[in-house]
């Protein structure tokens, strides 16, 4: 069951996570991608400004790979009472997200506080709109996500005899959202939801973001919209458009 406020008095914390022990292999930019310049810093060192600059996050944890010697070097400003670095990643996003709330509960959070995961190659970030999340999600039992009504036309895919993709229909995309980060969850909510998905290896393929964890319990996340520049950096052309738009900003 989701946590209730019962008392006036009752503020919970809000902590930022970063799972940023990937490889980035579909970035194609020769190693992972949270560490490739844009802008004039990694990736990585843009979404930690931005998460810096929110108040009313107590501190935001870094989980990084076993073996990452290179984090320090491409985010030598993340530094501070409340920049925590934890290397603690998992083979996969979710249990690298397990792994940082076990470890945040080792430092001092509690059930009833909220995490806010965010991924580390969402570098055009801006405060405002983590400010606008914890808002519009702190009165909410379940808690919710920065996302965006879908405006594109939907294809499913196929092979073709070609092997080439084609389509083979148009999906409806009533009611169909894209999904952002941050996701904005209670700590003892989201803990035993990914626990438990991960227990199961059919489960497991089935959680791509934390949301999808929380609605496998049968709960439904809020839906907070977000910004269509709060892009997740992937493919090639993502770092020119990231660049572009964050030189804009500058």
């Amino acid at each position: 069951m989701p946590f209730t406020l019962t008392s006036p008095d009752f503020l919970p914390r809000c902590y930022a996570l970063v799972p940023c022990a990937g490889v980035g292999e579909r970035a194609g930019v020769g190693g992972p991608k949270q560490y490739h310049p844009v802008a004039g810093q990694a990736v990585v060192a843009h979404t930690l400004a931005a998460l810096q600059a929110v108040p009313r996050l107590v501190a935001t944890l870094v989980v990084l790979s076993p073996a990452d010697d290179q984090f320090e070097r491409h985010a030598p400003a993340f530094t501070g009472e409340r920049a925590w670095v934890a290397r603690v990643g998992g083979a996969t996003r979710a249990e690298s997200v397990v792994n940082g709330l076990a470890e945040l509960l080792a430092r001092g959070a509690q059930p009833h506080d909220w995490v806010l995961v965010h991924d580390a190659a969402r570098c055009l970030l801006r405060p405002e709109w983590v400010a606008r999340l914890i808002a519009d999600c702190e009165a909410d039992e379940v808690g919710g996500l920065l996302a965006l009504p879908l405006a594109d036309t939907l294809k499913a895919a196929v092979r073709g005899a070609d092997g080439e993709a084609r389509a083979q229909a148009t999906v409806d995309r009533t009611a169909k959202w894209a999904a952002q980060t941050p996701q904005m969850f209670r700590l003892g909510l989201l803990r035993p939801a990914l626990a438990s998905a991960l227990s199961d290896p059919v489960s497991a393929a089935a959680i791509t973001d934390e949301a999808s964890a929380i609605e496998a319990l049968g709960h439904m996340p809020r839906l907070v919209p977000g910004d269509w520049e709060n892009i997740k950096v992937t493919w090639p052309g993502d770092f020119a458009l990231a660049e572009r738009l964050l030189r804009t900003r500058a």
